[in-house]
């Protein structure tokens, strides 16, 4: 499977959006997720990235898409700061392509779930460029407590989107409400966050919301 899959519009795009998949899935799952949000005529550009195959020690040790290992059900055990770097890089990799497919960083999103979600919050939060925003479904911010002095070179207006599950058994709901609550605590201001009585999915009524929200950040 192809490492990254291109959804281009017609004629140039003027923005980008950055999809990254959760633990053992795919692309595919972005792509049905970014087919029902409802943009508009807005010229987007989708890179849906697969994650590089690793064994995932939660998982019995096997071999399967994740951007970084899980060696435990609870979130010290989510802390693989190498496989996290290294994802963190092969996204920097897509934001610098789609920039050079003349795509103005301010309009370029990462976005993702679940693991992918985590991923996205922390390469965009750790970004050099001024993304126009992050969109971090069921997700929570890795590497937490090594943030706060790494916020301090972001811009605190940066757009971000979190929402969550209110009975996920995978990624607990307070661990989204604990990332929010540390991102507003460094004095990141414009953060949108949802919640849902689901479990680890994504909901019809929070693919509305996400489409709403990135309209905004289009005015």
């Amino acid at each position: 499977m192809e490492n990254t899959i291109y959804k281009a519009p017609q004629g140039q795009a003027t923005h980008s959006m950055i999809w990254m998949h959760g633990l053992g899935a795919n692309a595919e799952d972005m792509m049905m997720l970014a087919d029902a949000m409802q943009l508009g005529d807005v010229a987007v550009r989708f890179a849906f990235m697969n994650a590089p195959v690793r064994f995932v020690t939660i998982n019995n040790n096997m071999p399967m898409p994740a951007w970084y290992d899980i060696t435990g059900v609870d979130l010290s055990s989510r802390e693989d700061r190498v496989g996290i770097v290294e994802s963190q890089t092969r996204i920097n990799q897509i934001i610098a392509n789609e920039m050079a497919q003349g795509v103005a960083a301010e309009n370029i999103y990462l976005a993702g779930f679940s693991q992918g979600g985590a991923m996205a919050l922390y390469a965009g939060l750790h970004c050099e460029k001024s993304l126009g925003g992050i969109i971090a479904l069921s997700a929570y911010l890795p590497l937490r407590e090594e943030f706060a002095a790494a916020s301090l070179s972001q811009a605190k207006t940066l757009p971000i989107f979190m929402a969550a599950g209110e009975q996920d058994p995978i990624v607990f709901p307070g661990w989204t409400e604990g990332s929010k609550q540390h991102l507003q605590s460094i004095g990141y201001e414009n953060i949108e966050y949802h919640t849902y009585p689901m479990e680890h999915a994504v909901c019809p009524q929070e693919i509305g919301h996400l489409s709403a929200w990135f309209k905004q950040q289009l005015v």
